[in-house]
């Protein structure tokens, strides 16, 4: 079963190393473990629902605690302390569009807020119920996840938007296809979650975000239904796609959806190189996106997060291996992993590593085939599981993410790593902050930053904590240039630096979009634009 308050199933356990544990307590000091609230006890404290009743939508408080929040540090503050605030109403489990008009309809007549709910994975607040009086109803479609159809000549497929990433996998897997998005959340989020929040995959450098792959689709709004046919091309007009694109719920319900698919590859696999320091790694990266080689992903871990990427690994032998003999040759502290990925036919796929070896090389890489790479595959998944036991060692763990130029990358990532590194000097406590890049384009990256503190006994100030340093990070990636999402969305956590990116006169049009399609404002308030 899902987690009702971490990440992923109950049953699986990221173990954490003692030479883990000691190089955090290095880093930040000893976790101050509290315990969590128990489900049963915040079930049994839900108020009662201000819903009336309907075939579709459930009022049991277990569904309604479950269905409550996300993945955002925030909401694993409320979750763990037991003290979540508003809980939804009510959550329905539509099967069908006509489910769907038929909640649409129960919401108008009850007054109700809508909330649409795919895996549950939003880190930035697309899921929380809003404040005020209405009442709010969540609805979540993972009973719709179905291939309804795949036409092999165009290599596109219908899918239910309730579908999860390894059903959605599965179901083209066995017929030789694949949609090849692979954003970290894969394992619970959904088509739709990834269409509404502009998602983005590890392998995008090869199959593209999630609006190169989403072609059409239906989408259920409170003033009717909107169908965007699937044509190769149009000049009718607006792309009224991108309407859809990162709507996050604000417009309606997408339904199904038809995407581009591709046969499996014959070849996937992933490779690691070692450079000595940031400033060789970052050449090589850039003459790689230049030179156009066809890799399918490209990863540059800065120096703090290679050496946590080793450490957090619990394998004290390999450890002291890349230790011992990459400092033989000169690649020591300030060293910098690269994972590349190469996928595609046999051919391809050896010109691809060969030219991504040779320009690494150029800057004095050092390929170190076969281990690092096969084993950030294994754990790509998995890797937020860590999270879980961060927290039961009494450590808060978070991550943001920005996209820029190239030009500004080198001021920026130090800039917002300082920030987080010095937001809460006041109060004596240190966070540990490593960064890479990402997601690649021929114009600049994808910048992911991770950060860890201590959380404390009382889950207002942790909170507090998490405040000042997201608010610090969020403030320099404005500073600097980059966007205030590069895949995460907007939500509720980003709303306040949309502006920033919009402009006065975007963020007018895209508020009378929004009300064109829900001109009673009942559809994920809150969420996008304040």
């Amino acid at each position: 079963m899902k987690r009702w308050n971490g990440w992923g199933r109950e049953e699986f356990i990221h173990k954490l190393h003692p030479s883990s544990e000691q190089f955090i307590i290095n880093a930040v000091g000893q976790g101050q473990p509290t315990p969590d609230a128990a489900f049963e006890g915040v079930t049994a404290a839900a108020p009662a629902s201000a819903l009336p009743e309907h075939p579709l939508v459930s009022r049991d408080p277990a569904d309604r605690v479950r269905y409550a929040r996300g993945q955002s540090l925030a909401d694993w503050i409320a979750l763990r302390s037991g003290q979540i605030g508003r809980l939804p109403d009510g959550v329905a489990f539509p099967t069908s569009d006509e489910d769907v008009r038929a909640l649409l309809a129960y919401a108008r007549q009850t007054g109700a807020r809508l909330i649409p709910y795919g895996g549950g994975t939003s880190v930035v607040g697309h899921i929380n119920p809003p404040g005020g009086e209405a009442p709010v109803l969540t609805v979540a479609l993972e009973r719709m996840n179905h291939l309804l159809e795949l036409d092999e000549a165009s290599q596109t497929a219908v899918f239910e938007a309730g579908v999860r990433g390894p059903d959605l996998e599965a179901a083209l897997n066995t017929r030789g296809y694949t949609l090849g998005h692979f954003p970290q959340s894969f394992e619970f989020s959904t088509l739709g979650g990834w269409i509404a929040s502009r998602s983005v995959g590890t392998q995008c450098y090869l199959y593209g975000r999630i609006e190169n792959l989403f072609l059409g689709g239906h989408v259920e709004t409170p003033q009717g239904a909107l169908d965007l046919p699937h044509v190769p091309a149009s000049a009718a007009g607006p792309d009224l796609h991108h309407l859809v694109l990162g709507s996050e719920g604000r417009l309606g319900l997408i339904t199904r959806a038809t995407v581009r698919v591709r046969q499996l590859p014959r070849r996937d696999t992933f490779h690691a190189v070692f450079f000595a320091h940031w400033d060789a790694a970052f050449a090589a990266l850039k003459e790689i996106v230049r030179s156009r080689a066809p890799v399918s992903m490209l990863r540059l871990s800065n120096a703090m997060e290679t050496e946590s990427t080793l450490q957090l690994s619990g394998k004290e032998n390999f450890v002291k291996l890349a230790h011992n003999g990459l400092g033989l040759i000169g690649i020591g502290p300030e060293r910098c992993l690269l994972i590349f990925g190469v996928t595609g036919e046999p051919a391809l796929a050896r010109a691809a590593y060969a030219m991504t070896t040779a320009i690494a090389r150029r800057h004095g890489g050092l390929v170190v085939d076969p281990v690092i790479g096969p084993m950030w595959y294994k754990s790509r998944f998995t890797t937020p599981y860590l999270r879980n036991t961060l927290w039961e060692r009494g450590y808060a763990l978070d991550t943001l993410e920005t996209a820029l130029p190239w030009a500004k990358i080198p001021a920026a990532m130090p800039a917002i790593q300082e920030a987080l590194r010095h937001a809460l000097d006041d109060t004596g406590e240190r966070t540990l902050v490593f960064a890479h890049l990402s997601h690649m384009y021929s114009d600049g990256a994808s910048m992911y930053i991770t950060y860890l503190y201590r959380r404390t006994a009382d889950p207002a100030e942790t909170l507090h904590r998490w405040t000042r340093l997201k608010t610090a990070a969020s403030q320099q990636i404005v500073a600097h240039g980059g966007t205030i999402s590069h895949q995460h969305g907007v939500g509720t956590d980003h709303a306040p630096y949309l502006a920033a990116e919009k402009g006065p006169l975007g963020m007018s049009a895209t508020a009378a979009a929004l009300r064109h399609f829900d001109p009673a404002g009942m559809m994920n308030p809150g969420k996008l634009i304040i």
